[in-house]
């Protein structure tokens, strides 16, 4: 089996989602593995020749991109089922290519492995969601106190390190993901200690340090703001199994309380929703949590609730738009704050078309529940405010079209297969082609 990456100009990029309101979330739903995870456990499998499994995964767009940006520098990739098998050469090429990185800007990971085992990288400056400023500075910082020598030139981060990476203190501005990820694999070829202070403590960061621990790396501290890396000489290839995802759980369970809805959720962890989860629980909801997931069931309207997003364990920024969806459905009058992305609000114009009345000032949204929305066309802006927008659409009346919904595709894999299946009329269709005007 393959997973092919379309040009920009295909249908996928027009196709639109047509959703029936009114409809109740009832169900059981199974969640696979978590996409920012995966991505960053496939850019992983650098550190090692040989053939890398990472099974779990998610059957979505931006997997084939990293695929593709793994073949270009040299591997062989092939997905078979759940799984993605990469053979890595012992001599991988060192640069990825701005077509690529541009569309995913998870392809960044790829510059901590490269460096460590090449000594040197080129990659394009990185592209993904319009959701805010996501700066290199803290990737740079961290590999320039390794011993590398890190500039840009022509849209690419050029780094280099000849004589090989060395350990050192480091201490991030922000407990970013990214930062930490990239710092963390290039770490663990280096020599000598490295510490990394106020790093990222998401599951998915406590899933690749399990990923290079299994390699041969020593790493100490993951899911705490402090990592020690002792590194090593070599690691070897691996079979891993990606965590489940954590975000794509979140929606479905917001949806549930949204809808007045009863769904199961499986193969997630609700110990990476504690606080999300919480707040359906404080907005009126009903949670079971299980080993292997949970169940959510909401018998009235929700009640209105106030979120702030943080890094982890703080509620999700990813779950941001869906915290907006529920805050324009509830009683009574609630605030959102966004902390972490200075682009996340992006998409509320599009909520207010639906007829959520919200109110936005800087980092903050002031959302006046409605009892019901209203039909409309809109457009998804990102990932998550794609599938939010859907899941506003579900309180809405009438039919409601959504576009630009690859963005969707890059993060829900068969969402509207999993949404007729918890009840929904929806469809996914091409869009209608634009009126041409003349003088």
């Amino acid at each position: 089996m393959s997973l092919s990456v379309r040009p920009a100009s295909t249908m996928a990029d027009v196709d639109v989602i047509q959703v029936v309101g009114g409809a109740r979330l009832a169900g059981e739903v199974q969640v696979v593995g978590a996409k920012n995870s995966a991505l960053k456990l496939m850019a992983a499998a650098l550190l090692a020749p040989g053939r890398t499994v990472v099974s779990n995964i998610p059957r979505i767009t931006d997997i084939a991109i990293m695929g593709e940006v793994l073949r270009r520098l040299g591997c062989a990739v092939e997905y078979v089922g759940d799984e993605v098998h990469i053979d890595v050469p012992e001599h991988t090429g060192t640069e990825a290519d701005y077509d690529l990185v541009r569309r995913l800007r998870a392809s960044i990971c790829v510059l901590g492995p490269l460096l460590a085992r090449r000594g040197s990288a080129r990659v394009a400056h990185p592209g993904g969601d319009a959701i805010g400023s996501r700066g290199l500075d803290m990737h740079v910082d961290g590999l320039a106190r390794m011993g590398a020598d890190v500039s840009g030139e022509h849209g690419f981060v050029i780094a280099s390190a000849p004589y090989g990476l060395r350990g050192a203190s480091i201490w991030l501005d922000f407990p970013s993901v990214g930062a930490t990820e990239n710092l963390l694999m290039a770490a663990v070829l280096a020599r000598g200690q490295t510490v990394i202070d106020n790093a990222a403590r998401e599951p998915e960061i406590v899933d690749i340090c399990t990923m290079l621990t299994q390699m041969g790396a020593r790493i100490a501290g993951a899911g705490t703001s402090t990592l020690r890396v002792e590194g090593v000489t070599e690691l070897h290839p691996v079979h891993h199994a990606t965590v489940g995802d954590r975000i794509v759980a979140g929606t479905w369970a917001f949806g549930a309380a949204m809808t007045q809805g009863d769904v199961t959720v499986t193969g997630a962890d609700p110990a990476h929703l504690e606080i999300a989860l919480d707040k359906v629980v404080t907005a009126g909801g009903l949670v079971e949590t299980r080993p292997d997931g949970f169940r959510v069931q909401m018998d009235r309207r929700p009640s209105a609730v106030d979120v702030v997003t943080l890094p982890f364990p703080g509620f999700p920024t990813d779950l941001l738009p869906m915290a907006i969806g529920l805050a324009s459905v509830s009683e009574g009058v609630s605030l959102v704050t966004e902390n972490i992305f200075d682009g996340r609000f992006m998409f509320v114009n599009e909520m207010v078309r639906l007829g959520a009345d919200i109110r936005t000032d800087g980092h903050h949204a002031v959302v006046n529940g409605r009892e019901r929305l209203s039909c409309a066309p809109v457009a998804a802006t990102d990932i998550r405010a794609g599938a939010g927008l859907v899941m506003a659409a579900l309180c809405a009346d009438g039919l409601t079209e959504i576009s630009h919904v690859h963005h969707i595709d890059r993060g829900y894999p068969g969402f509207v297969p999993d949404l007729r299946r918890l009840g929904v009329k929806v469809e996914r269709a091409a869009a209608p082609e634009e009126p041409t005007y003349t003088f």
